[in-house]
């Protein structure tokens, strides 16, 4: 027997189940649908949880913004702590080169709400106690940015979504779209998944790095290719550190550009950084040469996590798109098929806005934010001639 819903979600990670949070609360009858057994056991489990508004794309700021007012009220709205730290975002300046890059964009940050400064080396040294201080400048301080655990957060929103009705369905891949020709367009009837076929108006792709999979079964080219970046976690220390701090320089072994940290609401600090050389494809195997070398990269930058104790170390995928820009929204050609997809290693952050924006555009034709900033987005751009943004 086919089981019928108002909407589907592919993919319960860190855009899928606040979309079936969202979708619930706004009344919908929801389906959500994954191949692995339990939510946020994909890419979800692998981010470090920082949560930042601090972009230079609008699209993204102001989709963050409305992420980090999700992830802030969430322990008013709920009950349920999700490890929400409100620390900020720093980052900290040495070189005029990054000088430069970041008071560009500060315009364009401000002029689309985000509280932001740039601030002197004095201030940096305050909110990053014990930094290295030898040639720096200053940097730029964003105070309402934060840090959430991925693993709470995905678990509440799931939780949260079943009370009001939705469904999870787990171990369940999704095999087909069931569609119908209807004159020029394609329209999206349900879903077909190794257990059964499930009819909605609304299928909506939240897959991560398997959303070109999903795309393709509606005739849709949407380029998102994933690669693997690698992150670790320290045993707890006492608490000494609010932001998330940046590091835009390149690493001076050649293989690094920025590297990131912060500690969380249990003490303990996390980190990840870019590589130079990109690990395409899907292979999350720790490798060899991350440690030694965000080893040298902290303990330069602050001197007294030279006696850390590093308790895990894991790789996550960054669902990419060519010009590192997600895809949110209704492809032009598709009726009832809606995409949450390549956020480009930032999912967790943009998740909840994410799941906003799609939820008003399914249940009130129009998204949260204004439709010119989101539509920055599109799934109908061209990804080929657009420029990735400075701030990764």
């Amino acid at each position: 027997m086919t089981e019928e819903y108002d909407a589907i979600v592919v993919g319960a990670g860190s855009v899928g189940t606040p979309t079936a949070y969202f979708l619930s609360e706004a009344g919908l009858k929801v389906l959500v649908v994954d191949e692995l057994s339990s939510s946020g056991q994909g890419q979800n489990k692998a981010a470090i949880g920082g949560v930042r508004a601090t972009h230079s794309d609008p699209a993204k700021i102001q989709i963050c913004l409305q992420s980090l007012d999700i992830f802030s009220s969430w322990m008013e709205k709920t009950g349920t702590d999700i490890g929400w730290k409100k620390g900020g975002y720093c980052f900290p300046v040495f070189r005029e080169k990054e000088e430069n890059i970041l008071k560009s964009i500060l315009p364009i940050q401000k002029k689309h709400g985000l509280e932001i400064d740039w601030v002197d080396a004095g201030d940096i040294m305050k909110v990053v106690p014990g930094i290295n201080k030898n040639g720096l400048i200053g940097g730029t301080f964003s105070p309402n940015d934060g840090q959430v655990s991925p693993l709470l957060a995905s678990e509440s929103f799931t939780n949260e979504a079943m009370k009001l009705g939705a469904t999870f369905r787990y171990r369940e891949s999704v095999i087909e779209l069931l569609t119908e020709r209807e004159k020029e367009n394609l329209t999206v009837k349900g879903v077909k998944t190794t257990k059964g076929k499930y009819m909605a108006d609304t299928v909506v792709n939240a897959a991560g790095a398997h959303a070109s999979a999903i795309c393709k079964m509606a005739g849709l080219d949407i380029p998102v290719n994933p690669d693997s970046h690698e992150a670790g976690i320290t045993a707890p220390i006492q608490s000494f550190l609010d932001p998330l701090v940046v590091d835009l320089r390149p690493g001076s072994e050649g293989k690094t550009a920025n590297f990131y940290f912060g500690q969380n609401s249990e003490g303990q600090i996390i980190f990840c950084y870019t590589p130079i050389k990109i690990f395409p494809g899907d292979d999350r195997r720790s490798t060899s040469e991350f440690m030694p070398i965000m080893a040298r990269r902290l303990v330069h930058l602050i001197p007294r996590f030279k006696n850390l104790t590093i308790r895990r170390l894991w790789r996550g995928l960054y669902p990419m798109t060519p010009d590192g820009v997600a895809v949110v929204g209704k492809p032009a050609d598709v009726e009832g098929f809606y995409l949450g997809v390549g956020m480009c290693g930032q999912g967790f952050m943009m998740g909840p806005g994410v799941a906003k924006n799609l939820t008003h555009l399914i249940t009130r034709g129009a998204p949260a934010v204004e439709k010119k900033i989101f539509d920055l987005l599109s799934p109908d751009r061209d990804f080929y001639s657009g420029k990735k943004e400075a701030l990764k």
